[in-house]
Formats: C-alpha cells, structure tokens, sequence
C-alpha cells in the first residue's frame, strides 16, 4: 500500500461503529465554532507562531491570499496589514459568516466560498500565497486536495496540522465509557511522506502552541466532549469526572479534540504564474 492509500486507510479507521451511533440522536461530529472563533481572535490580536511568521514572509510584499477550510480565520485574518484581498473557502455557511464578520472589522476585502475543496478549487482565483491551517486530518483523499493548493499559489503554500491526529486525546475516554480501542493515526510524518510522494519537499517546523483555554466554561467543554463519545445527555456528571480524571483544568479547559499542543508547520513553493 502506498502512502496515500495509508493515509486514507488510516482516517477510515476513525468511523463510530454503527451500534455506538445508534444509541444516539446527537451528530458527534460537533464542530465547536465557539473554539475556532476564540483561536481566531487570540491570533488576530496578538499574531505569533511558525505558521505566521512563513506567511508573513511569503507576504513581504503585500498580496492576495486564499485560505482553505478558514473557518473563523485565524490564519489569514492576522495577515490583514500584508493582504489586498482575501479569498475564503470552507464547507460551514456560519464559520464563513464569522470569518466575514472579522475581515470587515479590519476593513479587508474578501470573497466567501462555500464548498469542499478541491471540489470548488475552479471556482477559485490563484492567489500569491494560500494558507490551510488544521484540515488535513479531514481530507481522505489527500493528494488532489494538496495538488490544487499548490497550483493556485504563486508564491508559497502554508500548512499547519498538529503533530497526531487531533481525536487521539479522545481515546482514554472511548475505552473507559465504550470499552473501544480507537485510531492513533495517521500522523504529520505520514503527511510529510504524502507530500513527498507528490514530489513535495516541504520545509518542516515542529514547535508547541502555549496553552490557553478554548472554551467560556468547564460545562461548555464536558457538552461538547459528551457528544463526541456518543454519551446521553445524562452521562454528563460521568464524562466532567472523567475529564478531571485526566488532569484537565477546570479553570483553563481546552478542546480535547483540537487541543494538541506540538504543531507542525509545512510550507513549499507554489506553482500558479
């Protein structure tokens, strides 16, 4: 098996047994908005990290961009000084809204796509740099999704995706609550192999993104992390205990299926005119 059919393999591995789902009338693919949009906010304010810094260099000279899966945009939106124009792609009708909501604040122009990519990829103007922050792990097929960000970037692509799989901290839950060994890949070494099967040589930087907290509340992460193990709302007492179990914070409570702190940056040159 080559390495895109692993990396398929490996993200099919994460389906919930139909008998799990069918306890349940709650979707557990929560898409917590309130986290990303936090996350947003915090880099729109006080921009900082490895993803940032190779974006902002990418965009010495002021240009365009084009973010893939932008959700509330904490990728592009704190490039605002070095953008002309924006251009937004994500599959959420109300994560593109809000992330309409910041770029106007900070007086950016910006063109909202709403679709998969690389499904909406004609859709879509090449841009000077393309930025693709934490979606990878979403993405089965991989290689046609990399190879339309690298043909719509004139000057450089930027991705950023944590160093696992973000659901592996959800695993000691789904053993203790479902008696269920979960996925623990695939990983970003696997994505860099795929990049490299692609003919891909990606400057690779590994660091740690500081810890801060993603949710208003305690309560507000125990309901979201309920949901995604598939629990009846009356599970909720047990699944706050198990989250102090882990040493989670009640104070500074993260978003267990986000929250990986080691990050990894991948970036390489587009190929758009």
């Amino acid at each position: 098996m080559d390495v895109l059919h692993s990396w398929a393999a490996q993200l099919a591995a994460w389906a919930i047994p139909e008998p799990i789902l069918a306890r349940v009338t709650e979707s557990p693919w929560v898409l917590p908005q309130q986290v990303f949009a936090r996350r947003a906010q915090r880099q729109i304010a006080a921009p900082s990290g490895p993803t940032y810094q190779a974006a902002a260099v990418a965009l010495a000279d002021p240009g365009t961009v084009l973010d893939v899966g932008a959700g509330a945009g904490a990728a592009s939106l704190p490039l605002a000084p070095r953008i002309r124009s924006a251009t937004a792609v994500d599959e959420n009708e109300a994560m593109l809204a809000r992330y309409a909501e910041r770029a106007a604040a900070l007086d950016l122009p910006v063109q909202l796509v709403c679709g998969r990519w690389p499904d909406v990829a004609n859709r879509v103007e090449p841009a000077d740099l393309v930025v693709c922050t934490h979606v990878l792990y979403n993405v089965p097929d991989v290689g046609p999704f990399v190879t339309e960000l690298t043909r719509h970037a004139r000057r450089r692509v930027v991705v950023e995706l944590n160093d696992r799989h973000p659901l592996v901290s959800l695993n000691p839950l789904w053993l203790r609550f479902h008696g269920l060994q979960r996925p623990t890949g695939p990983t970003a070494e696997d994505a860099i192999a795929a990049l490299h099967h692609l003919g891909l040589q990606p400057e690779v930087h590994r660091w740690a993104r500081p810890a801060a907290p993603d949710y208003a509340s305690f309560e507000e992460m125990v309901e979201v992390t309920r949901r995604r193990l598939c629990l009846p709302p009356e599970s909720t007492p047990d699944v706050a205990a198990a989250l102090r179990d882990l040493d989670v914070d009640p104070t500074n409570p993260p978003d267990l299926g986000t929250a990986t702190r080691h990050i990894v940056t991948l970036t390489w040159p587009g190929t758009a005119p």
